[in-house]
């Protein structure tokens, strides 16, 4: 190990972490060249391809690597969230109907494929516009890009580095939800820890969000894919010695490593666009159900921010600005109060941190702080973290009907299939307050709202 493993969690969740070796992991990532302070892990912490999910590693550009493996299959899988003139009166009485819309309206399961057609063409502009495609085509506004990481579209993105069988499996998928824990949810805050902070971002008790959880769908599965194999020959190529060929990475400044870097960019602004245009289909099914108007329902974005990327970001080392290459894989990022990134709306405050939680439980909205940009790369947690395999949780399931038992708690299930509500039926998944009371212990972002589930719906 080149730099020590660092894993931030209670008791209870550092035991799972050990035992289905995802510690082993973290100590894995440590031994990859040019990694600077320390492999990191949140406390949603659980077994991934090569990293595990929840690792933070950041490589010296100079001399580090970057590997597919710190990203994942689904780069930009990520979050957004919206806020609304709605409260939960409004919404209650109508709960079905806007469950039964959504799930009409917005495709979702393994290999849906959406109504919004490009050609090949239009489909590279979106591996480098990024949500301002979405926005320019009609889905959205020029505000939802004030309110998403990089503005809703990476710099440095190659459409050229970019299979054929890639563009074929994203031609049809943009504004669809995809599958697995991907997730289209109502929402209502019922608690705000920091008045101040949720009033910048513009939550209160009682009002009803639209919570957003996808990413690039087969198109950056694909990316993935190709470049794992590439990356095996050049780490062997450059001799890299790893402990696991799951790391499979390359030097960020080899032509392998720039290859990738804008393969898997071009990949961050299709899932970008694509949530882009699922918040539009949103918006619209929850308009026609109320027979409102968007000024009446007043849908905007709060943030959207990803959590499966690399990125190229300044930060302070041993007192001094440098370059690194972040690798992000089921990890926030959450800048603090002043970083030029964060939107100046929030920029006080610190940036909006999304965190999903289960389906039956609550997520949560955090803020970013000067203590994540000092010991995490500015980074936190993403989620709950499975404490289940899909496999596990199917077998729990047996015999149960996972959308009647959410429909006794109050809350409205759809789903692609009963398979996939099983695979992620609540029980599969780590204590989510236990999880947020981690990292806002820890100072790497503190907690500024919660919020409920009423109705989701499932891919």
């Amino acid at each position: 190990m080149r730099v020590p493993g660092l894993v931030y969690a209670s008791e209870r969740l550092m035991e799972h972490a050990m035992r289905e070796k995802a510690g082993q992991q973290v100590a894995n990532v440590a031994h990859l060249p040019g990694v600077v302070r320390a492999s990191m892990a949140m406390p949603d912490i659980h077994w991934g391809y090569g990293f595990p999910i929840g690792g933070v590693a950041a490589m010296d550009v100079r001399d580090g690597v970057i590997s597919p493996g710190g990203v994942g299959y689904d780069i930009n899988c990520g979050v957004r969230l919206l806020r609304s003139k709605l409260a939960e009166n409004d919404v209650a009485p109508h709960i079905q109907d806007i469950v039964a819309a959504l799930f009409s309206d917005v495709p979702s399961g393994v290999g849906s494929k959406g109504d919004i057609k490009v050609s090949a063409s239009e489909e590279r502009k979106i591996l480098t516009q990024g949500s301002a495609w979405a926005v320019r085509h009609g889905f959205g506004t020029e505000e939802d890009l004030v309110y998403t990481e990089e503005g809703g579209a990476m710099e440095g993105a190659d459409p050229d580095a970019v299979s054929e069988r890639a563009y074929e499996r994203g031609r049809r998928q943009q504004g669809t939800l995809g599958s697995g824990n991907h997730f289209l949810e109502v929402q209502v805050v019922d608690e705000v820890y920091d008045e101040a902070a949720a009033a910048a971002f513009g939550l209160e008790v009682g009002m009803v969000t639209v919570m957003i959880h996808s990413g690039s769908r087969g198109f950056g599965y694909q990316v993935c894919d190709d470049y794992l194999a590439r990356m095996g020959e050049a780490a062997r190529r450059y001799g890299i010695s790893m402990p696991d060929r799951q790391l499979a990475c390359a030097p960020v400044s080899s032509p392998e490593g720039k290859a990738y870097f804008g393969a898997m960019a071009a990949a961050a602004n299709y899932a970008w666009a694509n949530r882009q245009c699922l918040s539009h289909h949103a918006r619209r099914a929850i308009e026609r159900v109320l027979h409102a108007s968007p000024a009446d329902l007043g849908l905007s974005l709060v943030y959207d921010i990803a959590h499966n990327i690399a990125k190229f970001e300044e930060h302070e080392v041993e007192g001094r600005p440098q370059e690194l290459c972040v690798h992000r894989k089921g990890a926030t990022r959450a800048f603090g109060p002043g970083r030029p990134e964060v939107p100046p709306r929030y920029r006080d405050f610190g940036q909006p941190v999304i965190i999903p939680g289960d389906m039956g439980t609550a997520s949560y909205v955090l803020a970013g702080t000067e203590t994540a940009m000092a010991e995490t790369w500015g980074s936190t947690c993403h989620g709950a973290g499975r404490v289940l395999s899909r496999g596990a949780a199917k077998k729990r399931a047996q015999g149960r009907s996972i959308d009647r038992e959410l429909a006794r708690d109050g809350i409205i299930v759809r789903g692609a299939s009963r398979k996939g509500l099983a695979e992620e039926m609540p029980e599969a998944y780590k204590n989510i307050d236990e999880v947020v009371a981690v990292v806002h212990g820890a100072g790497i972002s503190r907690k500024v709202a919660r919020m409920r589930p009423l109705g989701v719906i499932k891919g």
